[in-house]
C-alpha cells in the first residue's frame, strides 16, 4: 500500500521504517531533509507541514493512506481535508485532536463525564484570573498554555517557579501570546509520570508497552523542560513502579475517554498519547496528546512483531486488531541534541554519523530535526537523531545504545544516565517513598 507519512522527525522516520517493513510503499512531506526519512520514500515533498492545502494536493493520487505524525497539521485539520478527498488517515480530525491542541477541553471532558484521574484546575484568560485561581489553590500549581508549545509549556512550582511572582511572570509571558494566549493552572502532583500509547478505531484501544519519557535537558532529571530527552520501557511491558493493576486503571481512564468523544458526536480515532502521573491515589491524567509521542514512539515501535499496515488498515476501517505482538524486550532510547538544547540551541553545527558502525553495535538509528546538505547532516535548533538500544535485559538495551553513541562525531549533548540502573533504582525508590505518604 502506499501510504504518505506526515513530518520530519525521528518518530516519523520510525513509523516510515516500520511501515516500509510491512511492505508499504513511503511518500514523505517534511519541512526539513531527514535522511532516513528521504532513503525510505518513493517521493519526497520538502514543505511546511502545516500548509494543508498543499500537502492534501500533493498527496491526492498518490497515497492510498495516510499516517500524520506531529501534532501541528491535526490543529491545521490535515485529517479533515486527507479525508474529503477519498485518502483515509490515522489521525484525529481537527475537532478531536482538541484532546491535545486544547487543555481546557481535555478537562472540561473528562470533568462533564465524570472520568476518573482527573486534577483539580482553574482555566485563566487574565492575570485577574491567575491570582484569583492562586489565591484558591495556593502555590503548590503546574502552570501551563492551552494551546500547543512542542511540550515545553509546563512549568511546575518547586523546579521551574519559586514564589507568586514566578508564576505571574510566567502568566504576563503567556497571556502576551505564548501558547495561545490562555493558561490552566493545574494541582501539582507527586509521583512519577508515566506513558501509555495506544492505537483506537474511536471505539477500541489497542494499547503498546508502557514506557518512561524523561523531559528535562540534563541527568539526574535537571534543567529546562524539553521535547524529549530519551525514554525506556521494560521487557514486561511495565515499568519497575508501576503493577498491572496500575496499568488497567490508566487504560480505563483512556477508554472512558474514547467513549466519552464518541457519545459527544466527535469520534477520535488515531493514536491515543496519554501522559499519567501515578500518585498514591492511582494514575492521574497529566495530559493527552494526539499522536505518538516522540521519543516513546522508538520503544514500541522498534520491538512491534505485527506488521503496522496492517494494524492502520484496521484503525482507519473501523475493525482494529483485538491485540497486537509486540516482543519482550528492554528498550532505551537516548537523543542526540544541539549543545544548548533546551535554552539556547547551536544550529548548523556538522555531525558525523558511521551508520555502519551504529548497525554493528545492534542499536537502530533514527534521524530527527536534521538538514541534509550536500550528503552532511547539521544540527536544527531541535533533536538531532535518536539510537534505541534492545535487549532482553535492560543492561544490554543500555550498551548497545553507548556503543552506537561512539559512532556520532561533532559538537553535541546526550543525556547518558536514561535507562541505568541508578536512575531507574531512583525513581523506584521515589515511587516506594510516594506510596507510603511521603514525597
Amino acid at each position: 500500500m502506499r501510504v504518505l507519512v506526515v513530518g520530519g522527525g525521528a518518530r516519523e522516520h520510525v513509523a516510515a521504517w516500520a511501515l516500509a517493513r510491512s511492505g508499504s510503499k513511503i511518500y514523505t512531506v517534511m519541512k526539513n531533509n531527514n535522511p532516513g526519512l528521504r532513503r525510505l520514500s518513493e517521493e519526497v515533498l520538502i514543505h511546511p507541514e502545516t500548509d494543508v492545502e498543499t500537502v492534501a494536493s500533493w498527496a491526492e493520487g498518490r497515497v492510498e493512506m495516510a499516517f500524520i505524525g506531529p501534532e501541528a497539521p491535526l490543529e491545521k485539520g490535515l485529517v479533515d481535508i486527507l479525508e474529503e478527498r477519498g485518502i483515509p488517515t490515522v489521525g484525529p480530525s481537527r475537532e478531536a485532536a482538541r484532546l491535545e491542541t486544547s487543555k481546557s477541553f481535555m478537562r472540561d471532558l473528562m470533568r462533564r463525564h465524570n472520568l476518573p484521574g482527573q486534577v483539580a484546575y482553574r482555566y485563566c484568560e487574565n492575570m485577574d484570573d491567575l491570582r484569583t485561581a492562586v489565591g484558591e489553590m495556593g502555590t503548590e500549581v503546574v502552570v501551563k498554555p492551552v494551546g500547543l508549545t512542542g511540550g515545553k509549556g509546563a512549568r511546575v512550582y518547586g523546579e521551574h517557579l519559586h514564589g507568586e511572582e514566578d508564576i505571574y511572570r510566567y502568566g504576563e509571558e503567556i497571556f502576551g501570546g505564548y501558547g495561545g494566549g490562555r493558561l490552566v493552572v493545574e494541582e501539582k502532583l507527586t509521583g512519577e509520570e508515566f506513558t501509555l500509547q495506544a492505537f483506537t478505531d474511536g471505539r477500541r484501544l489497542l494499547p503498546t508497552p508502557l514506557v518512561q519519557d524523561h523531559k528535562r535537558a540534563y541527568e539526574g532529571d535537571e534543567g529546562p523542560n524539553t521535547g524529549g530527552m530519551g525514554s525506556y520501557s521494560m521487557a514486561d511491558h511495565l515499568l519497575p513502579f508501576v503493577t498491572q493493576e496500575e496499568r488497567e486503571q490508566a487504560l480505563s481512564i483512556m477508554q472512558g475517554v474514547i467513549d466519552a468523544m464518541r457519545e459527544e458526536g466527535t469520534p477520535y480515532k488515531g493514536i491515543l498519547y496519554g501522559q499519567f502521573m501515578l500518585t498514591r491515589d492511582g494514575p492521574k491524567v497529566v495530559e493527552f496528546n494526539a499522536r505518538f509521542g516522540d521519543p516513546e514512539a522508538m520503544n514500541v515501535l522498534s520491538i512491534l512483531d505485527d506488521p503496522l499496515e496492517e494494524i492502520f488498515r484496521g484503525l482507519v476501517s473501523g475493525d482494529l486488531p483485538t491485540k497486537a505482538s509486540f516482543r519482550h524486550l528492554a528498550t532505551v532510547c537516548r537523543y542526540v541534541v544541539p549543545v544548548g538544547y533546551g535554552s539556547s540551541p547551536k544550529k548548523g553545527v556538522r555531525l558525523e554519523v558511521d551508520e555502519k558502525r551504529i548497525r554493528e553495535s545492534g542499536a537502530l538509528l533514527f534521524y530527527a530535526s536534521v538538514d541534509e546538505r550536500d550528503g552532511a547532516v547539521y544540527t536544527t535548533t531541535s533533536r538531532s537523531l535518536a539510537v534505541v538500544g534492545a535487549s532482553p535485559e535492560m543492561k544490554g538495551a543500555v550498551e548497545s545504545c553507548e556503543r552506537a553513541l561512539e559512532a556520532v562525531r561533532g559538537e553535541y549533548y546526550v543525556r547518558h544516565d536514561i535507562g541505568t540502573p541508578e536512575a531507574i533504582e531512583r525513581k523506584k525508590r521515589h515511587m516506594e517513598q510516594v506510596r507510603s505518604g511521603g514525597q
